[in-house]
């Protein structure tokens, strides 16, 4: 902790340096990195996820280089994001078979959210289309649209 302490430094303005929080940065990264197996791809993943955090901890008022509007900036195109087999999460660019537990957990963002802040529309699915097929088919194997009509029949007629 005195090591963060004596890394920050604020200019008269009040502006977080720069290279403090670099230093900051590639401390955390270097650290989790010793501990667990990362590629080059996921290295440098991590390394700008950990710097834009800090940013956002120091009031994004970091000099030179800051994004002042504070809007996200799709990590791959928008319509190249939901394809058959995953869903790459327009954050931080990673691909998932569904985002919904993933933005919520690592970004603190709700779908709706989500799709606001990347102008997904309502009813563009945040899940793979096989996983969505896959899991369509065995809930017609099973049967459970019929169990669920009698379901609510029988609710209906209480």
């Amino acid at each position: 902790m005195q090591k963060i302490k004596g890394l920050i430094h604020k200019s008269p303005e009040g502006i977080m340096d720069k290279k403090a929080l670099l230093e900051l940065t590639t401390d955390i990264v270097s650290a989790h990195a010793s501990v667990n197996e990362m590629g080059k791809e996921e290295l440098l993943e991590e390394l700008q996820s950990v710097f834009q955090k800090l940013m956002n901890l120091a009031g994004a008022e970091v000099g030179e280089g800051a994004e002042v509007s504070g809007e996200l900036k799709p990590a791959v195109p928008v319509n190249k994001a939901f394809g058959a087999d995953k869903v790459v999460c327009l954050v931080c660019g990673k691909g998932f078979t569904t985002l919904k537990k993933h933005i919520a957990v690592s970004h603190k963002l709700n779908p709706k959210e989500y799709r606001k802040t990347f102008g997904i529309p309502s009813k563009t699915p945040l899940v793979a289309r096989k996983y969505s097929e896959a899991k369509r088919k065995i809930a017609q194997e099973k049967g459970l649209a019929l169990k669920l009509a009698e379901g609510r029949k029988k609710k209906a007629g209480k």
